[in-house]
């Protein structure tokens, strides 16, 4: 635990000229924080989840699809160059591997990670708007068509589970995320 603790501040300053990169409009610094405030209102952030969440989208460019395998990568060379233990380096990667949302979570702390990175599905309607619009500048070179067929498609994969938060702690926001979801399909 202590040194998770130690390696905080310096996992910022690393992961913050990543999040400032200009074609961020959603997946920047404010995202991170939001992630980390999901989890800490909850009572439920680690040092170690703080670690995997500034370093789970270090890696962006929207029109790759290896966008968190790069960032876990990426993370773990720096955790490597701290002399951080394997056994954290592997958990770190295991969690922002687990930001993907292509399989189930395999601990507590993935679901809870997965939860609060996917909690803007379940904020209020203007906040949600905001984080689909932003979504949809960081998309603006797929032409509208194409978006309109491949957001339908990514947000209805999300409507489509049986539950989309997993974890007690965000199970609240489950109905305003199929509002929201709900609502945003029909605009695609």
């Amino acid at each position: 635990m202590k040194i998770e603790l130690a390696l905080l501040a310096p996992a910022e300053a690393f992961a913050l000229p990543y999040y400032a990169e200009a074609h961020r409009a959603y997946h920047n610094a404010g995202h991170v924080r939001a992630v980390l405030h999901a989890l800490g209102s909850r009572q439920v952030l680690t040092p170690t989840l703080a670690l995997a969440i500034w370093g789970h989208d270090l890696i962006y460019d929207p029109r790759k699809h290896d966008n968190e395998q790069q960032s876990a990568d990426v993370f773990d060379g720096w955790l490597a160059e701290r002399r951080a233990p394997a056994d954290l380096r592997a958990d770190i990667h295991a969690l922002i591997l687990a930001t993907r949302h292509a399989a189930p979570a395999t601990t507590g702390a993935e679901a809870l990670l997965i939860d609060a990175d996917l909690s803007i599905l379940g904020a209020n309607a203007e906040a949600f708007a905001a984080y689909d619009a932003a979504i949809r500048r960081e998309y603006r070179h797929v032409p509208g068509l194409l978006y309109r067929v491949g957001r339908k498609k990514i947000l209805r994969g999300f409507l489509e589970r049986e539950r989309i938060f997993t974890t007690p702690e965000f199970a609240e926001l489950e109905d305003q995320a199929r509002v929201n979801l709900a609502a945003a399909i029909a605009t695609l």
